[in-house]
């Protein structure tokens, strides 16, 4: 009789040490997740992606740490858009999004109600965290906290400069900076350095439970504004690409810093690490007309050429996914939704999700792609807009930017073969009615189900 205290003591004790070590085993089992996305990186802006002049030594190995692509796709050739579509595995016309958010505060962008990457993985358990640019909405429905991310960091326009963080583009000046909802001022703070802190500050509290982190670098964007050892690295190179590499390289060794993190709290293993551009690179005139590069391929930021909407993308899990290894398949950035919540065992939501999931990809090369089509309408008027459907090895555009008239039929159309043209060349639109007819129909099709749903 008097054991039976000590037994219940005992039995308690054990019952809550099992309780907390399966919490534990449960937890760390969960990988960790963390998106980094850049902004305006053209295609052959690593070394691995083909660049023989810039110093890219962080995103190489994370690329080889793990899958890189080879045919990725952004959904748009535009910043807002192409977030939406990451943010909610969503063309961006089903997502609302279809064109870039105002960067003018309490003007709202993609709906409030479309679910996000935040919150599919706050809904799942994880501390969810935003460092960088949002893009995606200015209002207090739309911002990051609303969104499904428990910690905000970074601004919520299109782009900043790097040491006010004012936004200088369209009048009047103005501030952008927030932490959470509220302005916060950092006057002279460098902020590369500003989000590599707030990035590591994130991680270093979640270490001992599953993190989902989306780091929306605002790096190689206009103004470029790299850090003097790589003004002084690249000062015999051509301008603009001497002042697009310095912004890159500054780029890499701030990766680089919070992958060091990662190894330092021994979380690597244990952590997802997705990489891409949200786009092609800029020639637009804050960007000295230029500067980034897409090797052999045509267009760039804001045309559906291959050079718009083609990017560099991998996805590391070291132990769990293969290493330096390269697929061939087309992908999509509204695909990361799908796939990560794979990996990580998360229920899709209700509704449509356009993005497929890349497991079976990224663990057999051998695999055929998900997507039998993609689509894509960006810029240009209701009457005339830019388009293009990628069919196989077919590609059918209209009204793309960066052509002259005389490459287009008089419909605006050119077809080409990206098997036999990869650079976008040759129309082949008169030799081949039919197949310009097939996809003319396909993409009818589906402008009238994402904007009409």
């Amino acid at each position: 009789m008097q054991r039976r205290p000590f037994l219940t003591v005992l039995t308690l004790s054990l019952l809550f040490s099992w309780e907390a070590w399966a919490q534990k085993t449960t937890s760390a089992s969960r990988p960790n997740v963390i998106v980094i996305y850049t902004d305006d990186q053209g295609y052959a802006d690593t070394n691995l992606y083909g660049s023989t002049d810039l110093y890219t030594p962080n995103m190489d190995a994370l690329a080889k740490s793990g899958v890189r692509f080879t045919r990725f796709y952004a959904a748009s050739p535009v910043c807002s858009p192409s977030r939406a579509a990451l943010l909610t595995g969503r063309y961006p016309q089903r997502a609302g999004l279809a064109g870039n958010a105002s960067s003018q505060a309490g003007e709202a962008g993609m709906p409030g109600s479309q679910y996000t990457l935040g919150e599919l993985f706050k809904d799942g358990g994880y501390s969810t965290g935003h460092i960088g640019k949002w893009h995606v909405g200015y209002s207090k429905e739309t911002l990051p906290n609303a969104q499904g991310f428990d910690y905000s960091f970074g601004f919520m326009g299109g782009c900043i400069d790097n040491y006010s963080h004012f936004f200088y583009w369209n009048g009047p000046n103005r501030h952008d900076l927030w932490r959470n909802g509220a302005e916060v001022y950092e006057p002279g703070k460098y902020f590369p350095d500003l989000m590599v802190a707030e990035a590591n500050k994130f991680i270093e509290a979640n270490q001992a439970k599953p993190f989902f982190l989306y780091w929306a670098i605002n790096m190689p964007h206009y103004p470029l504004q790299g850090e003097p050892k790589w003004l002084e690295h690249y000062k015999d190179l051509p301008a603009p690409r001497k002042q697009y590499a310095a912004f890159l390289s500054t780029m890499d060794d701030k990766i680089g810093a919070v992958l060091l993190k990662l190894d330092d709290l021994k979380l690597r293993d244990n952590t997802i690490i997705v990489f891409q551009s949200d786009h092609g690179f800029s020639r637009e005139e804050r960007t000295f007309s230029g500067g980034g590069s897409a090797g052999n391929y045509r267009g760039s930021k804001f045309s559906v050429f291959e050079g718009g909407i083609r990017v560099p993308a991998a996805i590391s899990w070291p132990g769990q996914i293969p290493a330096n290894q390269t697929r061939n398949q087309v992908a999509t950035n509204m695909d990361w939704f799908p796939t990560l919540a794979e990996y990580c065992k998360l229920p899709l939501p209700a509704g449509k999700i356009d993005g497929k999931s890349l497991v079976p990809v990224i663990r057999d090369g051998t695999t055929n792609t998900p997507h039998a089509t993609v689509y894509w309408q960006s810029q240009g008027s209701k009457e005339n807009p830019q388009w293009a459907v990628l069919d196989g090895d077919w590609k059918l555009l209209h009204s793309p930017v960066e052509v002259s008239r005389e490459e287009l039929t008089t419909d605006n159309l050119m077809l080409v073969n990206l098997k036999t043209d990869a650079m976008e060349k040759q129309n082949v639109a008169g030799q081949h009615a039919d197949v310009v007819s097939r996809l003319l129909k396909q993409y009818q099709a589906w402008i009238n189900e994402v904007v009409q749903q």
